[in-house]
């Protein structure tokens, strides 16, 4: 589609696609001028950055909600050591994000995957070991100021893969990404060698995840792939890599995967939504959602 020629842009571990082009964030955040959430245009130039308005400590992946709402995750932790993790939601057009902290009910995780469910709960998917990655959601209502207990809501075990990618076996077996479709009906997993999508019947994406045959899409050699998203007409998926560790010159490029369209059989969430809110959308319409 485009490569990014920005520097500060070299550890790309989110992205989602926009009506414009794309919002990204990188992996980490030990250099001050990569703390931001970068707007590029349809060609990959920066167009905007927004500022935290403290530091944060790893952000892996991003998401987009409802009215165009940005979800970054903050949430990976190589070591396992940290006492919370966060998302930071930036509404449209604001000067900076917002910070809402949860924290785990057994132990610490890495993760580096944020998906949205049908009413706008943030679902969390560990990066796991070996295929299998663990589901976990807040258990109410997320606020500002405020540390939100995650539970535990499922898990997710991908199929076997064959596919050739930097970090051979190891690399089939973790989750570093995931994405929903515009219309909700399909949501994507990746690793570093495929992507994994399932269709979501009634707008429930963990039983999609936990009990659904997804369909494979193959991502074979990116040289360290970590984001996906879907295309805003839903007939692709996008990925990029980080370009740190490549050979000099390396950009990071965002490539496109051509994908079957979800069956019709599927309903559409949202009517589900309104018919039965869950007790999670009611909580979240009632929550404070400024500082």
């Amino acid at each position: 589609m485009c490569q990014v020629r920005d520097d500060r842009l070299t550890e790309i571990s989110g992205m989602v696609a926009t009506d414009d082009g794309y919002v990204v964030v990188n992996d980490g955040a030990d250099d001050e001028a990569r703390r931001r959430i970068f707007h590029l245009d349809r060609r990959c130039a920066v167009t905007r950055t927004v500022s935290y308005p403290s530091r944060p400590r790893d952000t892996e992946d991003l998401a987009i909600g409802a009215g165009g709402t940005i979800w970054v995750a903050d949430i990976g932790d190589n070591d396992r050591t940290r006492e919370t993790i966060a998302l930071w939601r930036l509404a449209p057009g604001a000067d900076e994000p917002v910070l809402l902290r949860m924290t785990y009910p057994d132990r610490p995780h890495d993760a580096e995957a944020l998906l949205l469910d049908a009413d706008g709960r943030p679902l969390i998917i560990t990066k796991g070991g070996s295929g299998t990655a663990v589901l976990y959601a807040p258990t109410t209502a997320l606020r500002p100021g405020a540390t939100t207990p995650l539970a535990s809501v499922g898990q997710v075990v991908l199929p076997s893969s064959s596919t050739s990618n930097p970090f051979s076996f190891l690399g089939r077996g973790v989750v570093t990404g995931a994405a929903s479709a515009p219309d909700g009906r399909r949501v994507v997993l990746r690793t570093y060698a495929d992507a994994f999508e399932y269709d979501v019947p009634a707008g429930d994406v963990v039983a999609a995840l936990t009990t659904g045959t997804p369909r494979a899409v193959p991502l074979p050699d990116e040289p360290q792939g970590e984001s996906i998203t879907y295309s805003r007409d839903g007939r692709s998926l996008l990925t990029v890599s980080e370009s740190a560790d490549q050979p000099p010159g390396t950009r990071p490029t965002i490539l496109r995967y051509a994908v079957a369209p979800a069956t019709a059989a599927a309903p559409q969430p949202e009517s589900t939504t309104r018919r039965n809110p869950s007790a999670y959308a009611r909580a979240a319409s009632a929550a404070v959602t400024t500082p």
